[in-house]
């Protein structure tokens, strides 16, 4: 349940090469950004990270990894093409556009990062294994309590100045400010000591704890930021300045000042000085001219509509209604839209109903029991989503992760009123609510945004069947968000993505329970719990750590803080035929619409073919509906 890191984590699997731009800072340091621009630092010696460092590289004990040319389908199709756009409907507006500190946890930054600031390292799309990004080298202690890292003297940022060990510094200290007000920053990055700035390319950081998860986190989840501007500001001037303007960055885009339209719309703008751009590893990824985000608030009907109209070029399909009952249009069935249904190894994430545990009602298991017993989603999937669902039965559903001892929750209202009845709640008032022997009312409030509502409404219905009153109030988005921060909710519809290295600690720390601004969000706290996530940080043990987790999923089970939802493997998606895509279309293990900046491209070709069939009336070619790319290509491995 974890949104920071997770949100960083997802970016990495992407293999996108981030990097945003946001005009001159006057105190910046101009006689570097003039030797930067000049060209190539030919003055920094290998032995310190400068050119012919490679030659160097194995002697002194650092590693890097090589991509092979089989493998180059897998970082983007060399048939790939520059140009073009890509047009977004977004349901909101970020509250900010800055990728770090307070309310930079929303999914809509999470995808900024991704298109826009780069890590030292990344993982490969497919093994997962490290691979470069702005270092080209690493190294790693016998003891494993210290790396280094070589930063690439080409790296630029998209102000001219070289990517420095002082950039990875100032990086770390910005996420250390406590004034940027994000407690889980801290948490995560005060696992290590203050880097330290070998030299111009060489950073080094000594960790505080042994974990596993250290160069993970340090060296693949924390996009490096521009010491010429950090050094100038603090953690409260830094939310301030930077609320809707970017920092420079080193990757393919650029976000202009003027791209911005509050509560309307953003663009991304690739870059043609992009530092990387003929590297194999990245030269086929990210081709459009321009990735326009465009906001229709809280409306997911009018998005549809939208999208229909061609104002935006995919268009991902939640509901299981729309999708068996309102795909079957003329754009579709003539193949001008062309509808897929997309398999991948994606987490299944969580979803459902999460309870505040500090507040009442659901300071009481037995309410929260109650509520998830009358939670009917058997009969939901059945009549309502075609059955087109699997029922969630853990934080880690349908992965190794997942315990297979935690209860399989079926719809039970034998058991709910049981439990209703030891809570207190053994009476009706006139109007036929539950009450307790004071009189009070068992009423709650679920704030929500309207086009949720399908959702909600029969669960309030199930509720009120057995007396519970469980009352609707609409809010948009940004605000739901921000109580939810704040804690300022008795229970929430949450639906957050999954990791493919789970980290729990950001969720379920006891700590964190009463701390606003992180995800802990139902205030979980056990102690048994911390022990498990402490060794869990520290075991270079795969299987035990998958034990670690299951034990983990099982006390959050037993506790149950959340009444989970419905899962699928599996993403709908619409999309105009006028792109080209590899033959996986989404990426191995983030199997959304996210891939579709990264890998997909724009076909002139297509784009005349479909003009010409819209303005005759013709068809074009429909496909198989199902891409079963990935779990095939599972399945082969295992056969191997």
């Amino acid at each position: 349940m974890k949104r920071n890191q997770v949100i960083l984590l997802t970016a990495i699997i992407l293999l996108v090469l981030w990097s945003c731009g946001g005009g001159e800072k006057q105190a910046a340091d101009q006689s570097m950004q003039k030797e930067d621009i000049k060209g190539k630092d030919m003055t920094t010696p290998a032995n310190q990270g400068g050119y012919g460092f490679e030659k160097l590289a194995e002697d002194m004990g650092y590693v890097t990894y090589v991509m092979q040319p089989e493998e180059q389908i897998f970082f983007g199709d060399p048939r790939a093409k520059k140009g073009g756009s890509f047009n977004h409907l977004s349901t909101r507006f970020p509250v900010t556009l800055r990728t770090e500190g307070q309310n930079a946890n929303y999914v809509e930054n999470s995808t900024i990062a991704s298109l826009c600031y780069e890590s030292l390292i990344s993982t490969h799309p497919v093994t997962l294994e490290f691979i470069p990004t702005l270092a080209s080298h690493w190294k790693i202690s016998d003891d494993k309590m210290k790396f280094w890292f070589r930063i690439n003297p080409d790296a630029r940022w998209s102000d001219g100045h070289a990517v420095i060990a002082a950039d990875v510094v100032a990086t770390w200290d910005l996420h250390m400010d406590e004034t940027i007000l994000s407690p889980s920053d801290q948490l995560t990055f005060g696992k290590f000591e203050r880097p330290v700035a070998e030299s111009k390319y060489i950073v080094s950081v000594v960790c505080k704890e042994l974990s596993w998860r250290n160069l993970l986190y340090f060296g693949a989840s924390m996009v490096i930021l521009p010491s010429h501007y950090l050094n100038q500001i603090d953690g409260s001037e830094y939310l301030k300045e930077y609320q809707f303007k970017m920092l420079p960055g080193t990757g393919p885009y650029v976000i202009k000042e003027e791209d911005v339209v509050s509560q309307e719309s953003f663009v991304l703008s690739r870059r043609t000085d992009y530092w990387a751009k003929d590297d194999p590893m990245f030269k086929y990824l990210n081709n459009f001219d321009r990735i326009k985000f465009i906001t229709v608030k809280d409306n997911q009907p009018l998005m549809y509509e939208k999208f229909k109209k061609g104002e935006g070029d995919l268009y991902t399909v939640s509901k299981a209604r729309v999708w068996v009952e309102e795909t079957d249009f003329e754009a579709i069935e003539k193949g001008w839209i062309q509808k897929k249904k997309v398999y991948s190894e994606q987490p299944a994430g969580t979803s459902g109903y999460a309870f505040n545990m500090r507040k009442w009602p659901f300071n009481d298991k037995r309410i929260r029991m109650a509520f998830t017993y009358l939670y009917n989603r058997e009969k939901m999937n059945e009549e309502m989503y075609y059955n087109e669902y699997s029922m969630m039965n853990s934080l880690y559903s349908g992965s190794v992760y997942e315990n297979p001892n935690n209860e399989k929750v079926v719809y039970s209202p034998e058991k709910a009123v049981k439990l209703l009845k030891e809570a207190g709640y053994t009476k009706r008032n006139d109007d036929g609510w539950l009450i307790n022997k004071d009189g009070q009312v068992l009423r709650f409030e679920i704030a929500i945004m309207k086009g949720s509502d399908y959702m909600v409404t029969p669960v309030q219905q199930m509720m009120k069947d057995y007396g519970i009153d469980m009352q609707i109030k609409y809010i948009d988005g940004n605000a739901n968000w921000k109580n939810l921060m704040d804690r300022n909710f008795t229970i929430y519809m949450q639906n957050w993505t999954g990791l493919v290295f789970p980290n729990p600690e950001t969720s379920l720390k006891s700590s964190l329970a009463d701390q606003k601004d992180n995800n802990n969000i139902s205030g979980f706290k056990n102690d048994r719990v911390d022990e498990l996530l402490m060794e869990y940080d520290t075991t270079f043990s795969q299987a035990r750590r998958v034990a670690i987790i299951r034990e983990i999923d099982g006390i959050y089970s037993d506790i149950h803080p959340a009444a989970w939802g419905i899962a699928r493997n599996y993403q709908r998606i619409l999309y105009w035929n006028k792109f080209g895509f590899p033959e996986y279309m989404v990426s191995r293990f983030v199997g959304d619409y996210r891939s579709a900046f990264s890998y997909w491209w724009f076909e002139p070709e297509k784009e005349e073919a479909l003009q010409e069939a819209m303005a005759n009336n013709t068809s074009l070619p429909v496909g198989e509906i199902d891409v079963k790319f990935w779990p095939k290509y599972l399945e082969a491995m295992n056969n191997e």
